[in-house]
């Protein structure tokens, strides 16, 4: 008989996962993108996009103490819509909103790295830098997958320690007549940015991954998401205040895509602007690392329930294949398009996966107050994601083109390929229950 399993984690610890995985290389990538397009609104658009999470969070808190587990987001479709075509396909776009997140960080690390190096960095160093920025992390969980748990908790305190000095040295530096309303992009363009930027929330969810390891998880786990989503919330819409605050339109624009450090620049000076690259850098190498690392178990997990291909199965080099497919994925799309496109493609899987997660919710809790904040969750993902997606087809129409693309890849692939392999195996199960 097996020992059961020790509960070790409190509500402090959960709510450091949950803050962990949101605080990662998001907010330096997408700030820059999300002062473009809302201009002195930019803390709106960080406010409505957190809102957001916040609702989705709710229904996430209710399920996990409902179907503890480690399986999280793809154990909550299943259980409340059965293993399907539907729900096949949506894990394998899962997979896939993680494998675009990781090309999100390493446009980051890239275009942070490049602030470093001497002179004026051209497209071809650019490129060079993000391949490292994904092969390093690559050949990393090759050698020794436990050293991205060990450096993550360091990564992590690095980060929000810089945060915090970023914020504490520019507050006093905000023009509020940069803030002005006249300053706003039209109200549409607004709420686009948000769900653009949207991608900088997902993380909170990994509060889900943890939720059989809890102490008293009735309790913890709904305070940990409540505490984890509503710190993020205050700091990147305090974040967005200082650096649209610091920065003229016109220098947000020229360092869209490494807006952080340039407004640690007017107030700290050079130093400022050198120690939040190198935070930016650590921060987003430590994200595609932890990416990796767990989309590769995730592609692994999808498999063994045979909703992705026998060789998703397999090892190479002692590692999920999954892992490989993840990185050079990643890789093709962070080398090929501008970091906008790829965030607007990773919030729009997200803002689709926690939609049905919200409806996930509504469909297991008879309670009305419960199913009051699923409807409200569920309806605004799917708000934003149509708006999201409008401004995008608008704005950049290749972007939505190859997530079209994923999307019917994975419904196809689901339909075509692994619908006799996932029959199988629920016939094998069958045969082996009543075997027993």
């Amino acid at each position: 008989m097996l020992a059961p399993q020790r509960q070790s984690i409190g509500l402090l610890g959960a709510t450091a996962i949950g803050i962990g995985g949101m605080v990662g290389g998001g907010i330096f990538a997408v700030l820059g993108v999300a002062a473009e397009r809302a201009g002195g609104a930019t803390p709106v658009a960080f406010a409505l996009a957190g809102a957001v999470a916040g609702l989705t969070a709710f229904s996430y808190s209710r399920l996990a103490v409902r179907y503890p587990s480690s399986g999280g987001t793809v154990t909550f479709v299943d259980r409340a819509f059965g293993v399907g075509e539907v729900t096949g396909s949506l894990n394998i776009v899962l997979w896939a909103g993680y494998i675009v997140t990781a090309a999100l960080y390493a446009s980051a690390f890239g275009n942070y790295s490049a602030t470093l190096v001497p002179g004026d960095a051209g497209p071809v160093v650019l490129r060079v830098l993000v391949t490292v920025g994904v092969l390093v992390p690559w050949l990393i969980n090759i050698a020794d997958a436990s050293l991205v748990s060990r450096s993550e908790s360091i990564v992590v305190g690095v980060k929000m320690t810089m945060l915090m000095v970023v914020i504490a040295a520019g507050v006093p530096q905000v023009s509020t007549q940069r803030l002005d309303p006249a300053t706003w992009a039209s109200p549409l363009s607004v709420v686009a940015a948000g769900m653009l930027i949207f991608v900088a929330y997902e993380g909170f969810e990994l509060i889900a991954n943890a939720s059989d390891d809890c102490r008293r998880p009735t309790s913890t786990l709904p305070r940990a998401f409540a505490l984890s989503v509503g710190v993020v919330v205050v700091l990147y819409v305090v974040i967005a205040l200082v650096t649209v605050g610091s920065l003229s339109p016109e220098r947000i624009v020229e360092t869209a895509d490494y807006a952080l450090a340039a407004a640690a620049q007017t107030s700290l000076g050079q130093l400022g602007f050198t120690l939040v690259a190198v935070s930016a850098v650590l921060a987003t190498f430590s994200a595609i690392n932890a990416t990796l690392y767990g989309t590769a178990r995730l592609s692994f997990t999808i498999a063994s329930e045979g909703e992705l291909p026998d060789a998703l199965e397999r090892r190479a080099w002692k590692q999920p294949v999954g892992l490989h497919i993840t990185a050079a994925l990643a890789l093709a799309l962070a080398v090929s398009m501008p970091v906008g496109s790829i965030s607007a493609m990773a919030s729009a899987i997200f803002l689709a996966v926690f939609a049905v997660v919200n409806v996930a919710e509504l469909t297991t809790d008879p309670s009305r107050g419960a199913r009051a904040v699923a409807w409200a969750g569920a309806l605004g993902c799917g708000v934003s994601l149509v708006v999201l997606v409008a401004e995008s087809v608008r704005n950049d129409p290749a972007a939505m083109a190859i997530l079209v693309v994923l999307v019917v890849a994975a419904l196809l692939g689901e339909h075509a390929v692994l619908k006799g392999r996932r029959h199988g195996r629920m016939r094998l199960a069958a045969a082996d229950r009543a075997g027993d």
